[in-house]
């Protein structure tokens, strides 16, 4: 525990954090740091945990290829990790050389013993990320694979009493953090336990040397993220304002229709027709628009009678379009008769002649009628 502390100690120093170009992409990156050993227990033959091997500190790198799925990734990683010898103790005697000539040594502690164990290993990692992508992110995971742990262990500087390597099941935990230093790189601070188990291995006596190999390392790191960045938001265009209240179009204004209106009657006759009530009914909607205005109605007839009996034929008619209009809301006080009788024709022609164009009642509004 006093090595593992010293460890992170000399990794505190190291600032992590993630990158802005990490999800859905991929990246590569590369660790290196301190690691620890923890001590090596070898079944030695048929005697249980007969030899120990004590280490120094070591260290451990690797190189990783991945993709991050967001929130979650997948990556490759080659590592290699080795820690020199510290010393060694057996439960049993161990072979030493001494000017080429091989020994044993009796049961013991060799605090002088050296050498090293290293191991090379490929994994396939899972990890989980945790954070704002684009900030400061935490992760843990782990990963599984194989190592080539390989030993070289001796007492004397005359030759190693194990040199031998061993292909084995691995497995480890991985946790960090990882900031981004530019839109695509990042630094990362990782600590990983590494476990291989069942390494087997023989030593020149030809006994089996069967245990683990199991560390601890606190690495810092780089990674490249492939991706493009998350383009910034849009600016939101301020709301329009609303458009200046515009004054209504004054009402049309009115105008006044002062006619004349010309309505026809039939040969001899004073009698409103049909056609004639149309037009007169146009002349009471007009005379909405000239407000109190004085209404001349002047009455005519053809030359097909006395001049005498037609000055009184054309008040006849008069008098009936006075009658229809006061009956539809025209006052009566404003409306003025003359009668004409054939002294001014429409239609000029001679004495005795039936014109229809003739026998009329003209109708007008405004000022002066009925002066």
């Amino acid at each position: 525990m006093r090595k593992l502390a010293v460890v992170l100690a000399l990794a505190s120093t190291a600032l992590a954090t993630p990158a802005l170009a990490r999800d859905k992409s991929w990246y590569v990156g590369a660790d290196g740091g301190a690691m620890i050993v923890e001590d090596s227990d070898y079944d030695i033959g048929a005697l249980k945990n007969a030899g120990t091997v004590n280490h120094d500190y070591g260290y451990d790198v690797d190189g990783v290829m991945g993709y991050d799925f967001g929130g979650f990734r997948v990556e490759t990683e080659v590592g290699y990790r080795k820690a020199t010898v510290d010393s060694y103790s057996s439960r049993t005697t161990t072979p030493a050389f001494v000017n080429g000539v091989r020994g044993n040594r009796p049961v013991g502690d060799y605090g002088y013993a050296g050498g090293h164990t290293s191991a090379l290993s490929f994994m396939l990692n899972g990890l989980l990320d945790f954070g704002p992508d684009d900030g400061i992110q935490g992760f843990v995971g782990g990963g599984v694979g194989v190592a080539r742990v390989k030993a070289n262990y001796g007492l004397t500087t005359g030759g190693d009493f194990m040199n031998d390597s061993d292909t084995t099941f691995a497995y480890q935990g991985l946790a960090g953090i990882r900031a981004p230093l530019t839109d695509h790189v990042d630094a990362t601070v990782k600590y990983r336990f590494f476990n291989a188990e069942n390494v087997k291995l023989v030593d020149v006596a030809n006994r089996s040397f069967n245990g683990r190999y199991r560390s601890h390392s606190i690495l810092g790191g780089l990674t490249y993220n492939f991706g493009s960045p998350t383009p910034p938001p849009e600016p939101v265009a301020p709301a329009p304002l609303p458009p200046e209240p515009v004054a209504p179009p004054p009402p049309p204004e009115v105008v006044c229709s002062p006619g004349p209106f010309i309505v026809f009657f039939e040969w001899d006759k004073s009698d409103i027709t049909p056609e004639a009530a149309s037009i007169l009914d146009n002349a009471v909607t007009q005379y909405q628009s000239c407000g109190n205005a004085q209404v001349m109605l002047a009455g005519h007839a053809d030359k097909s009678g006395a001049a005498s009996y037609n000055v009184g034929l054309s008040q006849r008619r008069a008098d009936g379009v006075k009658a229809y209009l006061s009956s539809h809301a025209i006052p009566d006080s404003v409306i003025s008769t003359e009668a004409f009788g054939e002294s001014r024709p429409r239609v000029d022609t001679a004495d005795g002649v039936r014109e229809v164009q003739n026998r009329r009642v003209e109708v007008t509004y405004g000022p002066g009628s009925g002066q």
